[in-house]
């Protein structure tokens, strides 16, 4: 693949950010008095950013939904965070591209402090040119918006940028600023919800997206 920029979606395309993710939804929820003892029905809040995902889920108001992002937040910020893994093949892949002489960035709808502290912590921040997130304030929270402002902070040409993610959202904010996206099936999106999109590009593990790239 030819492209000479790469950007790549954090939560389930970098790390596996189940556990943290979902034990603070629960947390959140339960200080709302809303009690949810399983974990699993809580993964599609993997991806998509809080704020809407608690409004579409629950049913909240923007006020109600702000309440539970806020406390969302106390847990994570202080265990959620490290409650995660870097996918195996994750940084053998980092190398190869960083060994290519590729520029490699980071797009997330997390807000960029919790991302840039993720990717201290597990050691791969060192193979990104710039780590892109939201605000705290849930500005750039959506990845259209997100992926504009890195391409123009950046002076990136679109036509030689790669968006790398596992959920929709990614390949509509690739696809909204005219970049080629590549869909990875190991993540939190479906097949369908991937294949809806119509990606350039769609990897079921992280080798055939290695592996695509050592075929340049």
């Amino acid at each position: 693949m030819h492209y000479q920029t790469v950007l790549f979606d954090l939560d389930g395309t970098l790390t596996d950010p189940r556990e943290g993710i979902t034990r603070s939804i629960q947390f959140a929820l339960a200080k709302l008095g809303i009690d949810e003892p399983d974990l699993t029905k809580l993964e599609h809040f993997i991806g998509p950013p809080l704020l809407q995902a608690f409004m579409q889920f629950y049913d909240f108001d923007e006020a109600k939904a702000w309440e539970a992002v806020n406390f969302y937040r106390e847990r994570f910020k202080v265990t959620g965070l490290y409650e995660n893994r870097v996918f195996d093949g994750v940084t053998p892949l980092l190398e190869t591209l960083s060994g290519q002489g590729r520029q490699l960035y980071i797009a997330t709808s997390k807000p960029w402090v919790f991302a840039r502290e993720i990717a201290r912590h597990f050691d791969f921040a060192r193979h990104f040119k710039v780590i892109y997130g939201s605000e705290l304030d849930g500005t750039r929270t959506n990845k259209v918006e997100l992926i504009a402002h890195l391409v123009k902070e950046e002076g990136l040409d679109p036509a030689n940028t790669l968006m790398i993610g596992d959920r929709k959202h990614d390949l509509i904010g690739a696809r909204s600023n005219g970049l080629d996206a590549a869909a990875v099936g190991y993540g939190f999106g479906s097949f369908e919800e991937l294949n809806a999109e119509a990606p350039a590009y769609h990897f079921e593990t992280l080798d055939e997206l290695h592996q695509a790239f050592l075929r340049r």
